[in-house]
């Protein structure tokens, strides 16, 4: 036979036929050739009867399942035709499909309701699961099952009943399909047969498009809803790290694609993917499971047929790996075989996973279980499972028998059979098939619901069709209109081409006895997620969530730090900057606290800023106050001293009127430094400043009136000169030292008034503790202060400077000059000690510098003198003070 005969056989020798089998090519991936063919003869290859059930009803609905797993030795090979070598090994589970379809079909034939009057019959073919095969017998289901094709349906697809000669049982067309099995069979169906089909399984996306698949229903939800439930449990646990092992079809692609698009900035990343190919399944599960094995990844999402997970889960048991959390595809997660196999058991205890959501059809267990090939001769599924699950051939004429097996009567129970057909206690596929006959039967009622439907089609209406004149046209939409409760209770209608997703979640769970049983734990209504958290047995063997992470997630007071080249979800954890925090786990950014308040240690939180000054109380101040105090009472010393000794040379020479105010002076700049220390208020910090500048501005002026007055006294010793010393009598240096001191008053009482300091907290300052300190409101006022008291020293320096060489045994300029001297180096070295100190060690600085400076004033000026009154009193004469 040549390569694309056996198409030829199932069509008639037409134009429209010769354009089908271009389809049918394209559809199957083969290269058709068209050529001129003068005479065609079409003819049915191998028995109707031995392919399929046929029972008769004033409208027949197809069947199309996969019931056999073992395919024929030639069926690789698309270009032969099947029939001669049929499948073989008979599956229990899509037996139990075929059954379901019956069920239905009986109860609508004997509801009053629905459809009333009118006998459904159906016809049901096998596929083998090959996608020929399920082209053959769609064929025949669309074209009727006659030896030949002149009876093939017309071109516009019209389901006539009753108009061929010689009609024979299951030659009639059917309008609808119930099938295919698979996605590609669903495609194929389509693209090429006019009538509609309503799969129970195929679940491909692509399906969902109404323009490239305009009769096609299903009562499988789309693979979409899965995937997204399954990244909704990944988000749920706070699973970031998982790894995925897909089918490398359109399946597992779609799978991972979905995945990724639900998970996209939730923080969940794959850590791998791996592939399994059908044809290299052994190596490609042998390569995953490595893969697996050397990942972080604790949590797998497997999306692949159960055959290939039985595979993967053979490879990880080699290599001891049992300690994976499994997600679970709807193609695996309910598999019984998988569930029975004790190398599952070792490796994939504790599976979440989603499953075609389950209903029970009461009725349907006891319907089975009567089941009896005696009452039922023409069926040869039924007869084969007989002969496999009792081990004899039901028959009475063991002539006729094909089979080598004992005979038996046919009528043996089936009450205590446990199998997967037998088993109604979760049915999933199985109620998939029951919704798809009802949703077909309430299409049909809708479509033939007319008072005049027995009458000439010329005479119908518009709205309503005949049982013996159905268009598919006219059935695809009363089918896509459908909404009806089934038996159940159930709410069934359709979005487009899909029901309202729904899935059940279930559970692996082992149970004392050793066994892995199937255990519900939640259900999935379109995007809607239900779960039974406490109920949930992990892979750990207890109710503790696994944890899969590239990365642990930061802790407050850390931030995430992505790693250079790695997935977003392995990263590192970095500390908070101070005055930073983070107060959630796994911050990606660390905030930072308002100017009054710092982070605490933790970097968790903001917290107050404690004010910090200069205290009395700490060692800083301490120490200041100390130094201040002493200096103030050895100034007071000093005072005594002179007030004893007034009428010495010593304290008389060089205007002892002067060095008495000096020392108060003195005094006073010792004695203002403790105003800087404490907690800064609005009136200490006005007086303050105005205390240190008018006292050192009176200290200096005594010292520069000092040294002009020595250099007039000199200068007066000369001829002609004689009258200067009046311009510097006692009255002239007291006004001269108070106009000096009076400059400073005004310009403190303009400062003051204008912009005076206020006390503020250090802001800029980073830390806990803010300090809290006189702010310089204007800088050019204390800039005033400061440069007056600069320039009557540089003045007092200048003068003593050149007064130091005078013939004298006791010249008080060279006092004056180094006393003038350690002020200016003081003051020069204070300006940018000030401004470079934080805080209050600033405060601390000018403190310093105002008991040094007085404390070199102080030391130079009178420590010689107090020297001689006390220690050598033999000095203190005018001859030796007047001594050259």
């Amino acid at each position: 036979m040549s390569s694309f005969s056996w198409l030829f056989t199932l069509l008639p020798s037409s134009a429209p036929s010769l354009l089908l089998v271009g389809l049918v090519g394209r559809q199957l991936g083969l290269r058709v050739g068209l050529q001129v063919v003068q005479t065609v003869t079409c003819s049915r290859l191998g028995s109707p009867s031995a392919q399929g059930l046929f029972q008769d009803g004033d409208v027949v609905i197809g069947g199309l399942f996969s019931l056999y797993h073992k395919t024929p030795s030639t069926a690789h090979d698309f270009t032969e035709l099947p029939d001669y070598k049929p499948c073989t090994s008979l599956q229990n589970l899509p037996l139990q499909y075929i059954y379901a379809m019956m069920f239905a079909l009986e109860e609508i034939n004997h509801s009053t309701n629905l459809l009333p009057g009118l006998n459904l019959g159906y016809h049901i073919r096998d596929s083998c699961g090959l996608h020929p095969w399920a082209m053959q017998a769609a064929l025949s289901l669309v074209g009727g099952d006659s030896t030949n094709c002149n009876s093939a349906p017309r071109p516009d697809y019209s389901v006539g009943y009753g108009e061929g000669i010689g009609e024979r049982r299951g030659d009639r067309p059917v309008p609808l399909i119930i099938g295919g099995s698979s996605s590609i069979a669903a495609k194929i169906l389509c693209n090429v047969l006019g009538p509609l089909s309503v799969s129970y399984t195929a679940s491909c996306p692509c399906l969902s498009d109404r323009r490239q698949f305009p009769n096609f229903f299903r009562t499988m939800a789309s693979d979409i809803y899965q995937a997204r439930a399954i990244a909704q449990l990944a988000i749920r646990f706070n699973w970031t790290w998982i790894g995925a092992v897909v089918a490398n079809n359109d399946y597992g692609h779609m799978a991972v694609k979905v995945f990724q698009e639900e998970t996209q900035g939730k923080g969940v990343c794959l850590a791998f993917v791996e592939t399994l190919q059908r044809e290299n399944i052994v190596s490609d599960a042998r390569r995953a499971a490595l893969r697996i094995q050397a990942s972080t990844a604790r949590v797998i999402l497997v999306f692949s047929w159960y055959t290939d997970v039985r595979e993967l889960f053979l490879q990880l048991a080699k290599i001891n790996v049992t300690n994976r959390q499994f997600l679970a595809s709807e193609a695996w997660s309910t598999s019984g075989d998988l569930l029975q196999n004790l190398v599952t058991s070792q490796v994939a205890s504790g599976v979440l996973g989603v499953a075609i959501r389950s209903s029970p059809i009461p009725g349907f267990e006891s319907y089975l279980r009567n089941l009896k090939p005696s009452h039922r001769p023409d069926d040869a599924f039924l007869k084969e499972f007989w002969e496999n699950e009792f081990g004899c051939s039901p028959g009475a004429n063991r002539l006729l028998q094909k089979t080598y097996l004992p005979p038996c009567s046919g009528t043996e129970s089936l009450e205590r059979v446990q199998n997967f057909f037998t088993d109604t206690s979760q049915l999933r596929v199985t109620y998939n098939v029951y919704l798809a006959v009802y949703a077909a039967a309430h299409a049909l009622h809708s479509l033939l619901s007319c008072p005049n439907r027995d009458s000439p089609p010329g005479n119908n209406s518009a709205t309503c069709s005949s049982p013996k004149h159905i268009k598919p046209r006219e059935l695809l939409q009363h089918l896509s209109n459908v909404n009806f409760t089934t038996p159940q209770g159930e709410l069934l209608y359709f979005q487009g081409t899909d029901i309202p997703a729904k899935y059940d979640l279930v559970n692996w769970q082992n149970t004392p006895e050793g066994s892995v049983k199937l255990v519900l734990i939640g259900r999935v209504d379109g995007f809607d997620l239900n779960l039974n958290d406490s109920a949930i047995q992990w892979s750990t063997g207890s109710n503790q969530v696994p944890v899969s992470v590239c990365s642990e997630s930061c802790p407050p007071g850390t931030r995430k730090a992505n790693r250079k080249g790695e997935p977003l979800c392995c990263f590192d954890c970095i500390p908070c900057a101070e005055g930073e925090i983070s107060n959630t786990t796994g911050s990606l950014h660390c905030e930072r606290c308002p100017s009054e308040f710092w982070s605490n240690s933790e970097q968790t939180a903001c917290v107050p800023r404690q004010l910090d000054f200069l205290a009395f109380n700490e060692t800083l101040g301490i120490t200041l106050t100390t130094a201040a105090v002493s200096g103030a009472a050895v100034t007071t010393a000093v005072f005594v001293v002179f007030i004893l000794y007034h009428q010495t040379p010593m304290v008389r020479a060089n205007n002892s009127e002067l060095s008495f105010l000096l020392l108060v002076s003195l005094k006073l700049c010792f004695l203002c430094s403790l105003v800087f220390i404490g907690r800064p208020s609005v009136l200490a910090c006005r007086f303050q400043q105005a205390a240190f500048g008018i006292s050192f501005v009176l200290c200096v002026s005594c010292l520069q009136v000092k040294t002009i007055v020595v250099l007039a006294a000199f200068r007066s010793a000369r001829p002609g000169a004689a009258a200067l010393m009046k311009w510097f009598g006692p009255g002239q240096q007291r006004g001269s030292v108070c106009l000096f001191t009076c400059i400073q008053v005004i310009i403190c009482i303009i400062w003051l008034s204008l912009s005076p300091p206020e006390p503020q907290a250090d802001l800029d300052i980073p830390g806990l503790q803010v300090t809290l300190m006189c702010s310089m409101a204007s800088v050019v006022g204390f800039s005033l202060v400061l440069g007056y008291i600069g320039l009557l020293a540089c003045t007092s320096l200048l003068l003593a400077f050149l007064a130091r060489k005078l013939p004298d045994n006791f010249n008080e300029a060279k006092l004056i000059t180094f006393s003038m001297l350690i002020f200016c180096a003081v003051w020069v070295a204070f300006v940018p000690a000030y401004v470079s100190s934080p805080g209050k060690y600033a405060v601390a600085v000018e403190i310093f510098a105002i008991l040094a400076s007085s404390y070199g004033l102080l030391l130079c000026m009178f420590a010689p003198k107090c020297f001689i009154i006390l220690l050598r009193p033999e000095k203190n004469t005018k001859k030796h003070l007047m001594a050259r």
